[in-house]
């Protein structure tokens, strides 16, 4: 059948086929059909039966007749089958209709119960550039649909300059519904904090808690009394762990000492314990560093507890920080173990007293070969560490661990190159240029450049050492290792005399 025969066919099937007919007419018209049939649609935009409705709004939508669909599609766009507003809407948006009517059905159908007519109001809206109705534009942001919110958050901000918009946005942050006015508090640009602080503090009494940790966060970033009175006050009176946790984190990051009391309190909680821990060593009070001493031995508390207690006992740094931490180093729970070395790495960072810094760093070195899930981390913690040094010679000389020898190699680097094993250093890294690890050949040419560049010689077989690190340069997978070893070739190429 041509097409000519077709269009006859859909013409005839409109007029006297029954519903279900009528409907695939009105469709396979849209498909194929010319100018002048979009106005045969629109004369059957009131069929009585709502599947020929929506094949009218399906087929307008096709056959792209922009002045046919402003004729019925706004009204069909409130239509009161949900499948028909559905098509309506959409051809609306493929037509690129606009103008008041439009706009206003739009704006209508923002507040739609059917998810899918909510998304097509805001693509619509999107598509005009315009916000349409702001009341119920800034009531989505609250809506259960993530595709529906993101699409009005993301309208919102676009329009937020908007007087109408940003004064909805206001009223919506102060007094909207939970989901939505968190949304709200987010858009609203800085300047307006101070604005809305009034119901900003009461906002820390809202009965769900997503509202009280976003007025939170906006509260603490005031530097006023008024504002960090109020966190206290609300970290006093709350309940729920996860709000608990972010005002003491808010409170401890901002050094106010009364957070100490609260975090002692949340201290058992596996939800807050973790933040009130670091909080009590932010603050390092008497009180706050005496109730981590027993923290970290409370074998009650969960291992992330502890952890951070540990921490926080390296960064209150009192007299007795050293001797808790070292026997942590030894504990069961890894997550605690780990505690221990961010403890020590901040007091070596600080800077130990004398008598402090041989059982640090033996200790420090003793649980870089036997702890395989901190070799890093204990690796940055003897950074800087110069009796550490004979106990990493001795790692890089005799550890199977390919990790565990890089990482001690490493530090070779880091110390004096005046000391009396240097020489056997430049060895190590000569040897460690063959070694089957990557990693390990990496802090080899590292430290090789570093030997060269620091006592100015070149050593006796030159050309061996260069040709080993030329196919280091050349063969190896990761671009850092290429770069370190021309590093190491540029240092003997600018390097003076060698006698070993």
């Amino acid at each position: 059948m041509g097409s000519q025969q077709q269009i006859a066919f859909f013409l005839r099937e409109l007029e006297d086929g029954d519903t279900w007919r009528r409907a695939a007419a009105a469709k396979g018209l849209g498909r194929i059909g010319r100018d002048e049939h979009a106005w045969v649609l629109v004369g059957f935009a009131d069929d009585r039966a709502a599947e020929v409705r929506e094949g009218v709004a399906a087929g307008l939508g096709r056959l792209g007749v922009a002045e046919a669909g402003h004729a019925v599609l706004p009204g069909l766009m409130g239509d009161e089958d949900p499948w028909v507003r559905r098509r309506a809407s959409r051809s609306a948006i493929l037509l690129g209709l606009d103008g008041p009517a439009i706009v206003d059905a739009f704006s209508r159908l923002l507040r739609d119960p059917d998810h899918h007519l909510r998304i097509n109001a805001l693509d619509g809206l999107r598509a005009l550039g315009v916000p349409g109705d702001v009341g119920a534009l800034l009531a989505l942001l609250g809506d259960p649909d993530w595709a529906v919110w993101g699409r009005a958050r993301s309208l919102v901000f676009d329009f937020r300059k908007d007087p109408a918009v940003s004064a909805e946005l206001v009223r919506t942050a102060e007094q909207g519904a939970a989901d939505a006015r968190v949304l709200a508090l987010e858009l609203l640009p800085e300047q307006w904090t101070e604005r809305i602080r009034d119901s900003l503090v009461t906002g820390l009494r809202d009965e769900a808690p997503q509202v009280r940790s976003t007025v939170a966060r906006r509260l603490a970033d005031m530097e006023d009394k008024r504002s960090r009175d109020a966190l206290v006050e609300a970290l006093e009176a709350e309940q729920d762990a996860g709000v608990a946790e972010l005002l003491i984190r808010l409170l401890a990051e901002r050094g106010d000492e009364r957070v100490t009391g609260p975090a002692i309190r949340w201290l058992g909680d596996a939800a807050a314990g973790s933040s009130a821990a670091s909080a009590l060593g932010a603050v390092g009070t008497r009180v706050a560093v005496h109730v981590l001493r027993t923290a970290v031995t409370d074998g009650a508390l969960p291992g992330r507890t502890r952890a951070d207690a540990a921490k926080g006992i390296g960064q209150a740094g009192r007299w007795d920080a050293v001797w808790l931490l070292l026997p942590l180093l030894d504990d069961p729970d890894g997550v605690v173990r780990a505690g221990a070395v961010a403890g020590l790495d901040t007091l070596v960072a600080d800077g130990l007293r004398f008598w402090e810094r041989h059982s640090v760093a033996r200790a420090l070195v003793d649980h870089l070969a036997a702890d395989p899930d901190t070799v890093w981390q204990t690796h940055n913690a003897l950074i800087g560490l110069a009796e550490a040094l004979p106990g990493l010679r001795r790692i890089v000389d005799r550890t199977p661990s390919a990790d565990v020898r890089a990482a001690a190699l490493s530090l070779l680097d880091t110390h004096n190159a005046t000391d009396g094993d240097t020489e056997h250093d430049l060895a190590r890294f000569v040897r460690a240029l063959d070694d089957p690890d990557e990693t390990v050949r990496h802090h080899a040419a590292e430290g090789l450049a570093h030997w060269v560049v620091t006592t100015g010689t070149r050593p006796r077989d030159e050309q061996r050492l260069r040709a080993r690190l030329t196919a280091l340069a050349a063969g190896a997978s990761q671009a850092e290792t290429r770069a370190v070893a021309e590093e190491a070739l540029r240092a003997l190429d600018g390097c003076g005399r060698f006698s070993a």
